[in-house]
């Protein structure tokens, strides 16, 4: 089995206010033939929609994982703009189940406080919504460091494969524990979530999925004390898995830091 990452050096490119906006990998189709060409979107804003460009020279590591690659990795992946969505086209290999990841260095932003209370109710950050409101913390301003760091996995032919699970060693991650591809609508599906390569335990957890009808669904959950949620994969189509992890600093120049992770994958159904 080969092993293809680049390395960079990188954070986002987003505007003031963006910093609620999400991170997805997608791509039109998760089943590929082998050696072709196919497409992940990087959407900088919801699973459904891009609202900014992602600047190549801010990422920290970009890293893609495969069976057995038909070249180096420089003649398997180039990256282009199409509109507001950038787009990583990546040229497959033999068949097995694929693995892309993108991590960007942290960032900082100020916030005024309705505004981060707003990201905070919305964008599944429950327990430090909590702890302001149990501070009387409600109408103070924040500034935020913050860093986003997705996976895709994507299936090439038919043979399943285990690079699915491997650990990128980013400072967030959600890791499946079975193959998604061996799975079918009205199965479950447990990932494991890690901060700094460590489960990170009752972690608020959200999971969406768009159906053929381009409707969004979403579910929620909480993390074992190992750093595992579980889902029961209710509708086929594309699904993500999200999380993202906040601690209080007491560093006078920042109050928040935050590590966002995705990861996405499509579900058919039993036919």
């Amino acid at each position: 089995m080969r092993r293809f990452v680049m390395a960079f050096s990188v954070a986002l490119l987003v505007t003031a206010g963006a910093s609620g906006h999400d991170l997805f990998m997608k791509l039109d189709s998760y089943f590929l033939k082998p050696n072709t060409r196919a497409s992940v979107r990087l959407l900088n804003g919801t699973f459904q929609k891009s609202d900014g460009l992602v600047a190549r020279n801010r990422f920290r590591e970009i890293s893609l994982y495969a069976p057995n690659l038909s070249g180096p990795i420089g003649q398997s992946v180039t990256w282009r703009d199409e509109g507001t969505t950038t787009v990583m086209d990546v040229r497959t290999g033999g068949p097995g189940t694929y693995l892309a990841g993108v991590s960007t260095k942290p960032k900082e932003i100020d916030l005024k406080a309705a505004e981060f209370n707003d990201y905070l109710q919305h964008d599944g950050i429950p327990d430090t919504l909590a702890e302001r409101e149990k501070n009387n913390e409600l109408n103070k301003d924040v500034r935020e460091r913050y860093s986003k760091h997705v996976r895709a996995v994507f299936q090439v032919g038919e043979r399943l494969s285990d690079d699915y699970k491997r650990q990128l060693n980013y400072p967030a991650e959600v890791i499946p524990q079975k193959n998604p591809y061996a799975l079918r609508e009205g199965d479950t599906i447990t990932v494991l979530c890690t901060v700094e390569g460590q489960p990170v335990p009752n972690q608020f957890v959200m999971a969406g999925w768009e159906s053929s009808d381009g409707k969004l669904h979403t579910l929620d959950a909480r993390t074992t004390t190992g750093g595992l949620a579980t889902f029961k994969l209710v509708g086929e189509g594309k699904w993500y898995i999200k999380f993202i992890h906040m601690i209080s600093l007491s560093d006078s120049s920042l109050n928040y830091e935050s590590k966002w992770a995705s990861l996405t994958f499509e579900i058919r159904n039993r036919k």
